[in-house]
């Protein structure tokens, strides 16, 4: 079975967008809920849980675990600790995307706005109608469930293909975009997925996907009824003749980890080519020079994958070789963030330095030009940002950045020497004004250095040496002391 570090598909959660777009909401007080938020934040969010054994019903849990439940009368309430018969409700797909909830015990359907919420209709109406926004990171690599391969940009093919056994390189990041309650597939170099298989560069009527959810896994169906999935030798993806779901048309999202290249103080790129020995000796970036970047959850060390699927590890002497197969306390390693450069600490409390013969080892005491690195973050050309209080968008009417926000806006990362430059849509630069605003109408790129520091998050600091974090009004500002929860971005 092939893996990208971690083999778990990512959780499906979602806010539920109702007729006078108001998010379906789960209040604390009195387990109640409502449709009166306008956007989608902690309370607003929903796992999707799907019935193991029949593979119809799910289960809806909120933010506080307890789950979505109506009883005979139709009353709504969300304080059930444990799933029972009223918590189980079918999903009824309609063909622009939006969901109609129908309770399975009693076969009514739930609606309504505001603080008048029930599941009492007998048939669907406009009120029974729910969009679904998904709350995940919209950035993650495609597995086939049938072909058991992940999906990539086959550019001199202009096509997305299966039929890679690791997801590797910037050309395996997809990016799932919200357009007017449908879903589209954006390749890493912006180019949107027609059902017939070809990419384009504008979205239109032939790009939007609705999403459907079975046995926990996901399906695309296009804007003629259609599924999509791999077909040809090289599994390109494309709208079949089918009209109903099955295990061809089913993928997995997982989680999108970043990969990396290192430069060392000789200008040579850090490689495995010339065995299990890591070296820095070549002169350009391939699959051996990338390296996978997983963080410990708890230890927040990191360990460094190959395309082979093995780990860095430390050796006897302190060298450093390519040959572990699993995790252990050898394969960890503390980074440094210097700015532009980082240094790299193994597990014996040396620093890895680069030996006159390109060898890596750990072997140093201090950091000095031969235990610097510069690294470079190679699979996020384009960027979404998201933290503890939403994505990160352009503020409406000004050049500022929201950090609050329930909808994204697409950045792009040009890197230079260590450091980063943020484009806008606009094709504008990032910067940091005197008053500490982030705004995001320069003429010239300023420099940004991102801290890769938690599983899925990531900290910038600006060239002020601050971080950027969002503040309690919801903007982006660049005056962050340290690396905190406010300064901390999934990406």
């Amino acid at each position: 079975m092939p893996t990208n570090g971690t083999n778990k598909a990512l959780k499906l959660q979602f806010g539920l967008i109702n007729h006078e777009s108001r998010y379906l909401t789960a209040e604390a007080f009195g387990f109640k809920v409502n449709a009166s938020a306008p956007s989608m934040k902690k309370k607003q969010i929903w796992t999707l849980e799907q019935d193991e054994q029949d593979g119809q019903a799910v289960y809806l849990r909120s933010h506080l675990g307890r789950y979505l439940s109506s009883d005979k009368d139709g009353k709504v309430s969300c304080e059930a600790e444990q799933r029972h018969g009223n918590c189980r409700f079918l999903i009824v797909a309609q063909s622009d995307g939006r969901w109609a909830l129908q309770s399975e015990p009693h076969l009514r359907f739930f609606g309504g706005s505001e603080d008048y919420l029930s599941c009492f209709a007998q048939a669907i109406g406009e009120t029974e109608l729910w969009a679904v926004h998904l709350a995940l990171h919209p950035q993650a690599n495609l597995l086939s469930v049938s072909r058991k391969r992940y999906a990539h940009l086959s550019p001199e093919e202009g096509e997305i293909s299966f039929d890679c056994n690791i997801p590797w390189g910037v050309d395996a990041l997809l990016t799932l975009v919200y357009l007017e309650g449908k879903y589209c597939l954006k390749t890493c170099d912006s180019r949107f997925l027609n059902h017939d298989g070809k990419l384009v560069r504008e979205s239109g009527r032939g790009t939007g996907y609705t999403l459907e959810f079975r046995s926990g896994r996901l399906a695309f169906k296009d804007c003629e009824g259609r599924y999509l999935s791999p077909s040809g030798p090289t599994g390109t993806l494309r709208s079949g003749r089918c009209s109903k779901p099955g295990k061809d048309e089913l993928f997995d999202l997982e989680e999108s980890h970043p990969q990396v290249v290192f430069q060392a103080a000789n200008h040579r790129y850090v490689s495995i080519r010339q065995g299990v020995s890591i070296s820095a000796n070549q002169e350009d970036e391939t699959d051996m020079e990338t390296f996978q970047m997983e963080i410990d959850k708890e230890t927040k060390k990191c360990m460094f994958r190959t395309n082979e699927g093995n780990y860095w590890t430390l050796v006897s002497h302190g060298g450093i070789q390519s040959t572990a197969t699993e995790v252990g306390a050898n394969t960890m390693f503390d980074v440094e963030w210097l700015g532009s450069r980082v240094a790299l600490r193994a597990n014996n409390g040396k620093y890895v330095c680069t030996k006159k013969n390109g060898q890596l080892a750990a072997v140093s005491d201090t950091v000095g030009e031969d235990e610097q690195l510069v690294l470079k973050l190679i699979n996020r050309p384009i960027l979404i940002l998201r933290g503890e209080d939403g994505f990160v968008c352009h503020h409406k009417g000004s050049n500022t950045l929201d950090a609050s926000r329930s909808v994204y806006d697409i950045f792009t990362l040009h890197f230079s020497d260590g450091a980063y430059h943020i484009k806008g849509t606009s094709g504008k630069f990032w910067y940091v004004s005197s008053s500490g605003l982030v705004c995001s109408d320069g003429e010239t790129p300023e420099d940004f250095f991102l801290e890769l520091l938690e599983h899925g998050r990531m900290a910038i600091r600006g060239k002020n040496g601050k971080y950027l974090r969002g503040d309690k009004g919801g903007n982006l500002k660049g005056d962050g002391e340290t690396a905190d929860a406010s300064s901390l971005w999934e990406y």
